[in-house]
């Protein structure tokens, strides 16, 4: 075993434990409630743009990406634009390091606002970046992304848009059979289900209502229904990747790692 090889199995074990210390899980959450509060997510940038995201999170999609390979990239709900900008960036890296010289990301958002857009288009990495608005769930959007991932090698998804449980479960079942094998459809904000209800009283979502309630449905269908492809026409089946929520454990994305096997 080499030395980077006895290093990364370090960190696995190291790792695993992680999952399991009950103290660090608890100090974990107390933390992220009391973070909640002042909107700590929030006060993150990404080349210049709000990205609204954990600094945590934002580490371990890119380890994912770096994992991935992506060339195309679709994530509902665009905001302020920094995720876009992250995700373009991190895809121009991997080009430069060997990977896909055409990778792109698709956004969508029902109301992309024009300075956001145009901050959006204005930045250097929008060469890398397409946006629909509408609806994620509208049947004319869905068909619009089918199109484009059709003819993407391989495909990795992230939901961030309304986080309502009926919403994000309707995303699952359009943009899930679009993942690649061994690829990845992240979905953000399960840990509204771990937050006190009084962090969500004057949003559509809240505890029994949001998107870890509807991973778990979803998943849920697929055991039932076997039957159930991808786009490629394989059985379409996801697990929730522990390993990864172990490692950040300050993540929105608690059960939100759904990798296709």
């Amino acid at each position: 075993m080499s030395d980077h090889e006895l290093f990364k199995k370090n960190c696995a074990d190291e790792i695993d434990l992680q999952g399991k210390h009950n103290a660090l899980a608890s100090l974990t959450r107390n933390w992220f409630s009391l973070a909640s509060e002042t909107n700590y997510s929030y006060h993150f940038e990404w080349l210049g743009r709000p990205i609204i995201q954990y600094p945590q999170d934002i580490v371990g999609v890119q380890q994912l990406l770096w994992q991935v390979r992506p060339n195309l990239i679709i994530e509902t709900g665009i905001a302020r634009g920094g995720s876009l900008i992250f995700y373009a960036s991190i895809l121009e890296l991997i080009a430069q390091c060997g990977g896909p010289k055409d990778a792109r990301v698709l956004g969508i958002d029902i109301d992309i606002r024009a300075h956001n857009k145009d901050a959006i288009l204005a930045h250097p990495m929008s060469r890398r970046i397409e946006m629909i608005q509408g609806s994620s769930i509208d049947e004319s959007v869905v068909e619009q992304v089918k199109q484009k991932a059709k003819s993407a090698k391989n495909v990795l998804v992230c939901l961030d848009s309304n986080h309502t449980h009926d919403h994000v479960l309707q995303e699952l079942r359009h943009y899930a059979p679009m993942v690649s094998m061994n690829s990845y459809i992240i979905v953000f904000d399960t840990v509204v289900e771990d937050l006190p209800s009084s962090l969500t009283k004057d949003r559509p979502w809240s505890k029994g209502n949001n998107p870890k309630t509807a991973v778990f449905e979803y998943l849920k269908e697929l055991d039932n229904n076997k039957n159930t492809s991808g786009m490629d026409g394989c059985e379409l089946r996801l697990v929730i990747d522990r390993h990864i929520e172990n490692q950040l454990l300050i993540t929105v994305a608690p059960s939100g790692f759904l990798r296709r096997v």
